[in-house]
Parts: C-alpha cells; structure tokens; sequence
C-alpha cells in the first residue's frame, strides 16, 4: 500500500465518523416532528403534503395499522413502477427509443427497487428511458430508503416507550425521512457530482468517431440525482452498466471519495438516532464499535487477499504483483477493495470493480458480509434494526447464560418476542440456501454459470444472497437475465425484505405495551467492551453456523486450490 492508500482509508473514515453524532440528532428530532434549521424551508411543504395526502401526521397507528400501510405502499409502488417498464416505449423522455422491458425482467427491476435491493440484469443506459430512471428508479430509491428509515424509528418507539399502543404514523415517517432525511443531502451530493462532470441533462446519446473510424455512442442523461440517492440512501445499482467504475458516474478521485462515504454515512448516522432515542448514547458507542470491529475484520482481511500474487502467475523470471484485473486502475487495489468492503457491508450494491475477479478470500469476506444480515452498517434503518435483532438475541443468551429473565433497556423478552426473533433467523437461510439449492440443481439455472467448480457455486450462492440481504451488487459471470432468475431472485428480495420488517413492527409493538423495569447494578451492561465482544460473536456464530458448510462448498474450496 502507498500513501494515497493510507489517505484515501483515512479520509473515508474521518467523513463517515465525524459528522454521525451530530446528523444523528438531527434525524432524532426530525422523525419526532422537532423544529430543526431546515423546518423553516421545509416545513411549508410538509405540511402541503399532509394536506393534500388528507393526513394527521398526530394521529398514530398500531403495529398491525402501521404495517398494513407500509405494504399498501410499497404495493402501489411495484405496480406504478411495473406499468413504467412495461410500457416504457408509450411514455415520454424517451430519445432513444428504448423499448419496454420484458415482463419477469421488469417484475425483477420493479421488486428490487422497491425493496431497497437495486439488483440489475440489465444495462441502465442502453434498457431504460430518462423517464423510467427518473420517475420509476429514481423515486423508488427514495421511498425505499425512507421506508427501511420508518421502521427502524418505530422499533426505536417500540424500545423507548413505556405501555404504549401505537408506534407513530406511518405516513408522516415517510414524508419526514424523505423531505428532510434524503432529499437535502441528495441535492448537495449531486451538485457535487455535477460539479465533478457527472451528466444531468436530456440531451440525446452523442454519436462520435473514434481514431480507428468506428462509431461510438456516447449516453448521457440525468446522471447525478439518481447516483447521489442511489448511494445515500444505500441503494445502490447504477445509471449506466458498468456502475461506479463508469467514467461518467464517477469520474475523480473526489467524487470516489464522496461517493463511497456516502453509502454508509447515513446508517452510521441512525445508530446515534437510536442512543437519542433510549437516552442512552452509550448504546450508541456499543453498536458502533461492534460495526466497526466487523467492517476492520472483514477489510483487513480482504486487503491482505487482494495483495497477494496469484500463484497460477508465479515465475521466477517475473517479479510478482498484486493482480489488477477486475480492479479500478485509477483508484487502485486498496480503493475497490474499500469500495467492495463498504457497499457489501451496507447492503447498498454498488460497485466500482467486479467482484468476479475478487481472489476467493475476498470474495467470501463480501459474501459474509450480506449473510449475517446487512448488520455491519446496512440500509438506511435496515441496517440497524437488522444490528438491534442481534442486540436481542446476544441478551437472551446472556440470559441463559446467567440464568435471569433478559431483559433490553428495561424491557423483558419473553415467549413472544423470542418468537418474533427466531422467525428472522429463518429469513436469510431461506432466501440463500432453499433459493439458492434450487438454482444448483436445476439445468437450465446452472446453464447460466460462466464458470465451473466452486467458482461457479460462488456465482449462485453470491446472486441468491446478494438478493435476500437487499444488497444488490452482483458476483458478475452469472447471467442473470433469464425467467428463472429474474422470478426467483425477486422472490428472494421479497422475503429478504418483509420477512424481516414485518416482524421487527410486530416485535415493537410488542416491547412498546411493555412496562420498564429499573436497571439497577445486577442488570447486564449492554454498553461496555463485555457486551460489544458478545454481541460480535453471536453475529458470527449463527451466521458461521447458518452459512459455514456452503462457503466451503464454494469459496473456501476455490480457495485452497490456489496453494495459499
């Protein structure tokens, strides 16, 4: 590693880390309806919003109420956004003529934006019209990051409320973490981007003539909004096919920069929402550091994998290095290496390197990281109350272990919310393994492997989890694109996606009735280095456990007939 390795890693740090505490006050006081700076401005178009929606964001709904309009919304999301891929050829903003999508592609496009997931088998720029990735993705991506927001704040609710029926408005979540959680940093992101050369215009694909003779096409279009949401609100996906590693989604050092500190800045953010929340910003602390402890494990680790010589290129005559194929050449290994680390971690699905040509150690760190559940930081409230699901389950088995009821906060878990737990254990072991066995043993599914042995076992199993942990990023060297694929891996980001937010409502609505009893000295501390070790662990565990004997099926084995 050179200096500007050292300093890209740094910088990256200090602009996540620096400025969480304080944006996470702000989105405390933001989600409960507090004035903040921006309430002047906003305010006025909040409530025009309540108004013509005809909402009292006062009046607050049960779990069940708030749930049942969280799924009528994300429905009439899917369908909106079907018909625009459907029937993209009948609508405007169309220069180029693009064509509709085809039915179980665009069911797959329209389920993996609504869930956050941002999964494309297909090439943004030469598939969809500025009107489909303005109106359709672009729009998607924002009420699917303030839905993953909503929930997590009325878990937050659920946690910090004493005998409590109601966990907030659903409605007014959404317009709150939209207006004022995503919208004004999106707007200065994207200034930023453009600022850096990143496209924003309707102009027509450029036609030029390359100094060999051949015609080139060169596509353009409204660029900048869609990649600055796309990485806030942990999307991921691209504008054009090749994602960030496109010159025009991300063509400096700087927009590398800001971009890649982008996807996890808000998730970081929301961990301090949560200390303000419960009053307690040592829980905060805890949290952090866990996420901290995972993310440095699984880069360091990848780090030292991507700069490792390939054996198979081992000679005497040559002088070795760290291979570059597949990487980013303009940031360098340590720059994809951090970006593969981050957007897996976040379940945000960008990329700006191909994970195909990832030595297989890495590529297990980045499978690894979407198995345990988009925990290490996540989506945008997905992320943590995904990491809060953990935090539950590491105090009833120091419940066990001690042999006193557990309790979180004050709150005892008992027989139901142990319920509610376990079925979320269930999710990711069904959306990977039972999907992904599937596609294994099906002909036509294996058909679509670009390699054989493990590798091509990584591709399926890299696909399936990348879907069911709504991360979106792709192994690359799968095709994608077929009927099989496209119906199955959306039934993945389905049940990654709900099989997790339904519960987690029922689980706050559970602990919201709930009386508080006093912590006092016998308590067990879930803020101090003891807990945060625990809770690492059992994140660990249960995925190793869940997820081991398929790993060594794929890139462990691939691993060890590298000879290092």
């Amino acid at each position: 590693m050179h200096s500007y390795d050292y300093a890209l890693v740094l910088a990256f740090f200090a602009l996540v880390l620096l400025p969480a505490p304080w944006l996470g006050r702000f989105y405390y006081k933001v989600m409960e309806g507090q004035r903040t700076w921006l309430t002047p401005v906003v305010g006025p178009v909040e409530k025009l919003c309540y108004r013509v929606a005809g909402v009292d964001p006062s009046s607050e709904q049960s779990w069940r109420n708030y749930a049942l309009a969280l799924l009528m919304f994300n429905l009439a999301g899917f369908l909106l956004l079907f018909s625009v891929l459907v029937f993209q050829q009948y609508l405007p903003l169309n220069p180029q003529q693009l064509p509709g999508q085809e039915w179980t592609q665009a069911f797959n496009t329209a389920v993996s934006f609504v869930t956050n997931t941002n999964w494309q088998s297909y090439s943004g720029e030469a598939s969809l019209s500025d009107f489909s990735q303005m109106a359709g993705l672009t729009v998607q991506n924002f009420v699917s990051a303030a839905t993953g927001l909503a929930v997590l704040v009325a878990l937050c609710r659920g946690i910090s409320r004493r005998s409590a029926s109601t966990l907030g408005n659903f409605w007014a979540d959404m317009t709150r973490a939209t207006l004022y959680g995503l919208l004004p940093l999106c707007l200065l992101l994207a200034l930023f981007l453009v600022w850096q050369g990143v496209p924003q215009t309707f102009a027509h694909y450029v036609h030029a003539v390359t100094m060999q003779g051949a015609d080139q096409v060169i596509p353009l279009g409204p660029a900048a909004s869609q990649i600055a949401i796309k990485q806030l609100g942990t999307n991921g996906g691209g504008f054009f096919g090749v994602n960030s590693a496109h010159p025009f989604e991300n063509p400096t050092a700087w927009s590398n920069l800001f971009e890649l500190a982008s996807i996890i800045l808000i998730p970081v953010a929301l961990v301090f929402t949560f200390g303000h929340y419960v009053k307690d910003l040592r829980q905060s602390r805890a949290i952090i550091a866990c996420m901290l402890a995972l993310f440095l494990l699984g880069g360091g680790t990848a780090l030292y994998a991507e700069y490792q010589p390939n054996p198979a290129l081992n000679s005497p005559l040559v002088e070795q290095h760290a291979p570059l194929e597949g990487k980013e050449v303009r940031f360098g290994t340590t720059g994809t290496v951090l970006w593969t680390q981050t957007t897996t971690a976040a379940s945000n699905g960008s990329v700006n390197g191909m994970h195909d040509s990832l030595n297989p150690l890495s590529g297990m760190v980045a499978l690894v990281n979407m198995m345990v559940g988009e925990v290490i930081f996540g989506g945008v409230g997905a992320g943590l109350y995904g990491m809060l699901l953990n935090v539950l389950i590491a105090v009833f088995l120091a419940g066990l272990m001690i042999g006193r009821t557990p309790q979180y906060l004050g709150k005892k878990l008992q027989a139901k919310e142990v319920q509610w737990l376990v079925i979320t254990l269930l999710v990711m072991p069904v959306g990977v393994l039972v999907l992904g066995a599937v596609a294994a043993i099906l002909p036509s599914a294996v058909a679509s492997v670009s390699n054989p042995g493990p590798h091509g076992f990584s591709q399926i199993l890299y696909a399936f989890t990348s879907a069911s942990a709504n991360n979106g990023s792709a192994f690359a060297g799968l095709n994608a694109n077929t009927p099989f694929y496209n119906l199955m891996l959306g039934v993945g980001m389905l049940i990654g996606r709900f099989g997790y937010i339904l519960p987690v409502l029922a689980l706050a609505g559970s602990l919201a009735l709930k009386k508080a009893a006093p912590i006092d000295q016998n308590s067990f501390p879930t803020h101090g280095p003891l807990f945060v070790v625990l809770l690492t662990m059992t994140i660990l565990l249960v995925g190793g456990l869940t997820f081991l004997p398929t790993l060594a099926l794929g890139p462990i084995a691939e691993q060890l007939t590298l000879g290092f």
